[in-house]
């Protein structure tokens, strides 16, 4: 096993349950490797550390297959494997979604950071990422679906 941060290896970077499932190779090329283990070393170790637990989560990197498959945005920096998707919601954690999200907001450098659906009291994920360029925009959006079903993202 490869890692990529103190609590993370490629292969869980890169684990799909929708790709096993669909016959889609996920595999990270090895130019994106080191974007993993930026986000690792800049976001997601300290999240982990300041938290005193691994943070769960259910999509990091994300071929551009993948990310079709699953009607993510064209311009996914899942691609880039510069994006986690976390998710506190069964983790027997008492910490929940909404706290996860303030609690990013307050602390960290991000590039965005994002309300994943849900309520107003609850994402039902969070989405937080950095740049692929290295200059952060503390972007900070709430992901909704207009009457059509189409996703649509709006400052927060």
């Amino acid at each position: 096993m490869t890692s990529i941060g103190k609590y993370l290896t490629l292969e869980q970077a890169s684990k799909s349950d929708t790709a096993l499932r669909k016959g889609i190779d996920n595999s990270v090329p090895a130019a994106i490797i080191p974007n993993l283990e930026r986000l690792c070393k800049e976001l997601y170790d300290p999240l982990c550390d300041k938290l005193g637990f691994t943070v769960p989560f259910n999509s990091m990197y994300r071929s551009v297959a993948l990310n079709k498959a699953i009607g993510g945005s064209a311009t996914s920096v899942h691609c880039k494997g510069c994006a986690v998707d976390l998710d506190m919601d069964g983790s027997g954690s008492k910490m929940v979604n909404k706290e996860l999200f303030n609690f990013i907001r307050s602390n960290f450098d991000f590039d965005q950071l994002i309300w994943e659906f849900g309520s107003d009291d609850h994402p039902d994920w969070v989405h937080v990422g950095i740049s692929p360029t290295g200059t952060n925009r503390k972007q900070v959006l709430r992901g909704r679906k207009d009457s059509n079903g189409k996703t649509y993202y709006e400052p927060c």
